[in-house]
C-alpha cells in the first residue's frame, strides 16, 4: 500500500502568495504525493476497467500571473491527456480534499455521455448520502447528493448535455481538518472505496 498521509501544510500551500512561491511549494510538498497516488491508482484503474490508465499530475504550466487555487492528479486511459475523456481525480483545495469522477467541457462526446446518465439516473441511488455533485470543476463548491437527488442532479446532467460549458463531477469531498486526521492506510482505503463506488458510473459514461 502506498504511503500518502495529508498534512496541514499540504492545504496551506494554497495560502502562499505569489505564483512562483506557490508553485515551488506545490512542487516540493504536494506533487510527490500526487505522483505516488498516480502510480498506485493508475494500476488500480487498469486492473478494474480492463483499459490501461495513465496518471496526469497537474503542472499548471499555462499560468503566468495567478497562482493555482487547487491541484490534483487525474487518471484516464490516454497517455497524452485526460480532459477530453471522463476521468478520475484526487486533488486538493485549501478547504478540502476531493475524490471524484468527472466529465468537463473539453469532452467532445459529453452529450452522449450525459444521455446515458440521464437514461440510467437511478445508478446514483447506489451512492451514499455523503457523496457530492458539481457542475464546475473550477469551483470548490459542490451540492450534497442527499439534497440533489430530486432535482439538481437531473438539472446538472441536462446542462452537461445541452450547454457547451456544461460539466459534471461526482464523488467525495473531505474537509481538510478531517483529511489530516486520516492515517495513510485509512486515506488509501477511503479513496479505493470511493472509486469502487464510482466505477459503475464511469462505465456508464463510457458506454460499457
Amino acid at each position: 500500500m502506498s504511503n500518502v498521509q495529508w498534512k496541514t501544510e499540504d492545504f496551506h500551500v494554497f495560502l502562499i502568495n505569489g505564483l512562483d512561491e506557490r508553485m515551488e511549494a506545490l512542487t516540493q510538498i504536494v506533487r510527490p504525493k500526487f505522483q505516488t497516488l498516480g502510480e498506485f491508482f493508475s494500476a488500480y484503474f487498469s486492473a478494474n476497467t480492463g483499459d490501461e490508465f495513465f496518471p496526469h499530475v497537474a503542472k499548471h504550466a499555462r499560468r503566468t500571473v495567478n497562482p493555482p487555487k487547487d491541484s490534483w492528479v487525474a487518471f484516464a486511459p490516454y497517455k497524452r491527456g485526460y480532459k477530453a475523456l471522463p476521468h478520475f481525480q484526487i486533488g486538493l483545495w485549501e478547504s478540502h480534499l476531493f475524490i471524484v469522477v468527472g466529465i468537463i467541457y473539453e469532452a467532445p462526446q459529453k452529450a452522449e455521455m450525459a444521455d446515458r446518465l440521464l437514461q440510467h439516473i437511478n445508478i446514483f441511488d447506489q451512492l451514499s448520502e455523503n457523496f457530492v455533485i458539481s457542475g464546475d470543476h473550477m469551483s470548490p463548491h459542490a451540492i450534497p447528493l442527499s439534497e440533489a437527488r430530486d432535482d439538481q442532479l437531473k438539472q446538472l446532467l441536462v446542462r452537461l448535455r445541452d450547454v457547451k460549458k456544461g460539466e459534471f463531477l461526482v464523488g467525495r469531498h473531505i474537509p481538510a481538518e478531517e483529511a489530516i486526521k486520516l492515517s495513510s492506510d485509512e486515506f488509501m482505503q477511503l479513496a479505493e472505496e470511493t472509486f469502487d463506488d464510482l466505477l459503475p458510473i464511469y462505465n456508464l459514461m463510457v458506454g460499457k
